[in-house]
């Protein structure tokens, strides 16, 4: 079975426009390290998951149908 996920789920997507806003800083005078970039992608992920999450519970606590077999 084929897992597939979306785009903003993707770590290459997020790295990728991290990388360019550095790069457009980096002209401006402001350096962000590769590290840093890692780190506000690895950050960017962990709060879209967890806004994923809480959508989710809200939905199922304000679903009209019950969870059935």
């Amino acid at each position: 079975m084929e897992d597939n996920k979306a785009w903003w789920q993707s770590k290459t997507i997020w790295g990728s426009f991290i990388t360019l806003i550095a790069v457009g800083l980096s002209l401006g005078g402001i350096v962000i390290t590769h590290e840093e970039q890692e780190y506000i992608t690895e950050a960017i992920l962990v709060v879209i998951t967890g806004i994923g999450g809480i959508l989710s519970l809200v939905g199922r606590l304000r679903a009209e149908k019950k969870i059935g077999k």
